[in-house]
C-alpha cells in the first residue's frame, strides 16, 4: 500500500495470538490476527468448544443476592 508520499507503508507485524508467532497484519494476510489457517481454526475451535470463558460473578440460586450489607 502506497502512502501519500508515494513510498510503501511499512508491514505491521504482530504475534499470533494462538501460537505467539510472527504474523503480519496486513489485507494479504486473510487470516490475521492469526499467522496461519491452522492458527485460526484453532481458535475457532476453542471458542466452539466453550474453552475460552468470562468468570460469571453470580451466586448460586440458593444464595441470596443483591446488596453486599444485607447479605
Amino acid at each position: 500500500m502506497a502512502s501519500e508520499s508515494g513510498k510503501a507503508a511499512p508491514q505491521r507485524v504482530v504475534k499470533c495470538p494462538q501460537c505467539g508467532g510472527i504474523s503480519i497484519y496486513a489485507p494479504a494476510n486473510p487470516y490475521r490476527p492469526f499467522c496461519s489457517k491452522r492458527c485460526k481454526g484453532l481458535d475457532l475451535g476453542a471458542w466452539a468448544s466453550e474453552s475460552f470463558r468470562v468468570p460469571d460473578q453470580t451466586p448460586p440460586d440458593d444464595q441470596p443476592f443483591g446488596d453486599p450489607k444485607l447479605q
